[in-house]
C-alpha cells in the first residue's frame, strides 16, 4: 500500500517548522532558499518552481524540494555523512570529524520531523537510522577484481 503524500505549500511548511521551534532563516544572497535547523542539524529547502497541482497528479512532484539534505552543522556549514567502511565521518570542504552516536541520533530525529512537516512519507529504510550521503571504502580503492575461481568437477 502506497503512503499518501500530504501536499503543503512552501509557506505552510515554513510556518509549521517555525511553530515546532525549528530555526528558519533565509539564505543571504540566494533567492527562495531557506536554511532550517534543529538539534544541531540543518538542511536547505526551496519551493519547487516547477510544481503545479496538475504536475503533482502523478504523486512525484512536491511543492518543497531539498537543496541540501539534512546534515550535522560543522563550523557553520552543513556537513555530509560519509561512510568510510570502518567509520562514519561528517565532512565539509574544510573539515572532517568522526560522527558520534548522539549526532547521528540528532540528524535522524531532525530528518523525521522535517519530513513530517513537509508532508513527505517516512521511508522504511530511512526510519531505521541515519543514511550516509556516500560510501567510500578505502580498502577497495585500486583493488583489482578477483579472478574467477576454477570449477573443479
Amino acid at each position: 500500500m502506497r503512503t499518501k503524500i500530504v501536499v503543503r505549500s512552501f509557506e505552510q511548511v515554513l510556518q509549521i517548522l517555525r511553530d515546532q521551534q525549528f530555526d528558519v532563516r533565509e539564505r543571504p544572497g540566494v533567492a527562495h532558499e531557506m536554511a532550517v535547523g534543529k538539534y544541531g542539524a540543518a538542511a536547505i529547502l526551496a519551493p519547487n518552481l516547477k510544481y503545479t497541482p496538475k504536475t503533482a497528479a502523478d504523486g512525484e512532484q512536491h511543492p518543497v524540494v531539498w537543496i541540501t539534505p539534512p546534515g550535522w552543522v560543522l563550523r557553520g556549514k552543513i556537513s555530509r555523512l560519509v561512510d568510510h567502511g570502518n567509520q562514519k565521518l561528517f565532512e565539509t570542504t574544510t573539515a572532517r570529524v568522526a560522527a558520534t552516536a548522539d549526532a547521528l541520533k540528532s540528524i535522524h530525529r531532525f530528518s523525521e520531523e522535517l519530513r513530517e512537516a513537509i508532508g513527505e512519507p517516512s521511508l522504511y529504510n530511512e526510519s531505521l537510522g541515519t543514511i550516509s550521503n556516500s560510501y567510500l571504502y578505502d580498502r577497495l580503492k585500486g583493488r583489482e577484481p578477483e579472478p574467477p575461481a576454477a570449477n573443479d568437477h
